[in-house]
């Protein structure tokens, strides 16, 4: 071997053995523990999440900028592993934080990391998943570990829209860090190993008084049901990666292109005659929401998001004739479908997702009104309910409305209306279209009839009989042209796919504006 050749060897020996210390990140001991607490290493999870062979890592001897609290301290890979890969062919940007290196704390040149394949995401036009899994700011470093978390969240913000951002996390996440996940379109949980809150048990026992675990403060059941903070929940890391491989099957690669399309083997003009069971035209008897989605939709495949929260309302993704839609239907099942304070925040977010990403929204109304009380009224229903009115008339995406059954008052209009921007709207023969249900508006419209009878009883059963037959029923909005059509329900599936596709090459300008003020 010449001395160039031999020279040549020493320097990629060195390259190798460098790279083997990043790559061993906290070591095997931290690593193990890792893995006996039911995780994933850093690498382990890009490697389950991407496809085989695709990850190309960046920035892969990034060191921190040692001052004098972190001098000698050695932080391979600076506790986060960065870089692009594929998934279903598809190409998206990762960063995943070591919790074996400094537990995987964010300091200067760590955020320097994740924010460079932030930039090549929006650049290049793709999805950028983090995988969360830190102690939080790295102490050491001061101001610069906070300057480093504001670098990820303003590109978290002005990237929205632009690139779908889906968020892991996948052990603990406190205090400022956990601004980015909720920044980003949608946060995963896993189940019992990962935690998100502001400020920890200990500081909350010293202030208040109150004794909680870590779990009870922020674990994935607490943000899939009761704060709303988290999307989707699942048993482990690996669920957790596999959920986001099945997330981003629905949604385009940015804002520019469409969803991708499916071969679908679900005969589009299948009949959906299960549908005159599961529905029928008594208002005060309940059905499942989700037996009316299964029939209608490919396969009777439905990826709900935030399904333990907001209950009274659904949202998810499926597909007809293998194009990706979002559904945004009421649940009879659950406060009788009315709509709250949660369940119009979770519609906004979900419908403003889908009209970033140019995934067509159907609405199912089956809704009473608003919810009454003087709880909601004082804790602004108006508010929060207008910002389903604002995300429906905001969206240029095409949307298709079906009221299955009641459609009454103002809920009327905040499930997409004709008049709030529905392109086409549907009706069963079971749907009542009106200001309200016929028991109380008969009330109100024969008070003084029904009070002057000699049978009130008699008289307002009659008068209910008389409300509900010119009413309560779709012809009449039909006769109006607020609706396009009362349709067979065993044809609904084959009707929904067809004006779907009639819809496919719609354009729709909106007026001049840096952005509009939803009521926040």
């Amino acid at each position: 071997m010449t001395q160039p050749a031999a020279e040549l060897q020493e320097l990629i020996a060195a390259m190798e053995q460098r790279r083997s210390k990043v790559e061993a990140g906290g070591g095997e001991a931290r690593q193990q523990k890792q893995r006996e607490g039911g995780k994933l290493t850093a690498r382990e999870r890009i490697e389950r999440l991407l496809d085989p062979g695709s990850f190309l890592e960046l920035s892969t001897f990034v060191e921190h900028g040692a001052n004098r609290l972190m001098a000698g301290v050695e932080a391979p890979g600076e506790g986060v592993v960065t870089g692009r890969g594929t998934i279903d062919g598809r190409q998206v940007f990762v960063f995943s934080q070591d919790f074996t290196v400094l537990g995987g704390s964010l300091g200067k040149m760590n955020a320097a990391k994740v924010t460079k394949v932030m930039d090549l995401a929006a650049k290049t036009g793709c999805p950028v998943i983090g995988l969360n899994d830190s102690a939080g700011a790295r102490i050491q470093e001061g101001v610069d570990s906070l300057s480093g978390y504001g670098e990820i969240f303003y590109r978290n913000a002005i990237y929205s829209g632009s690139v779908p951002q889906i968020s892991a996390i996948l052990g603990p996440c406190a205090g400022g860090a956990v601004y980015s996940p909720a920044l980003t379109d949608f946060i995963l949980m896993s189940r019992g190993s990962s935690y998100m809150f502001i400020t920890g048990p200990e500081v909350i026992k010293s202030v208040t008084r109150e004794d909680v675990t870590f779990d009870q403060l922020g674990g994935a059941d607490v943000h899939t049901r009761k704060s709303g903070v988290a999307h989707l929940e699942y048993d482990g890391d690996e669920a957790v990666l596999d959920g986001i491989r099945d997330l981003l099957s629905y949604l385009p690669q940015n804002a520019r292109e469409q969803p991708p399309v499916r071969e679908c083997t679900d005969p589009v003009g299948r009949s959906n005659e299960r549908l005159l069971d599961i529905v029928t035209p008594d208002q005060r008897k309940p059905y499942a929401m989700h037996d009316v989605i299964h029939e209608l939709v490919d396969d009777g495949t439905f990826l709900e998001i935030q399904p333990g929260w907001a209950r009274n309302i659904l949202c998810g993704f499926a597909r007809l004739d293998g194009q990706s839609v979002g559904i945004v239907a009421n649940n009879p099942k659950v406060m009788a479908g009315t709509l709250n304070i949660d369940a119009s925040d979770k519609a906004a977010r979900f419908i403003r997702t889908c009209d970033c990403y140019n995934i067509p929204i159907l609405t199912l109304v089956d809704v009473t009104g608003f919810l009454p009380g003087v709880a909601q009224e004082h804790a602004g229903i108006i508010r929060h309910g207008a910002k389903m009115l604002y995300a429906y008339a905001e969206a240029t995406v095409p949307k298709i409305t079906l009221i299955t059954r009641k459609s009454y008052g103002g809920a009327y209009l905040a499930m997409n209306s004709r008049d709030m921007g529905a392109d086409v709207v549907y009706a069963w023969p079971t749907a009542a279209v009106a200001v309200m249900g016929a028991e109380g508006a008969a009330n109100i419209v024969y008070r003084r009839d029904i009070q002057n009878s000699e049978n009130p009883e008699a008289t307002r059963a009659e008068k209910i009989a008389q409300y509900k037959e010119t009413f309560d029923n779709p012809y009449v909005a039909a006769a109006k042209g607020y609706i396009d059509d009362v349709i067979p329900m065993e044809d609904t599936r084959r009707r929904l796919i067809q004006t779907f596709a009639m819809l496919r090459g719609k354009e729709e300008a909106r007026p001049f504006k840096k952005h509009g003020n939803i009521p926040l």
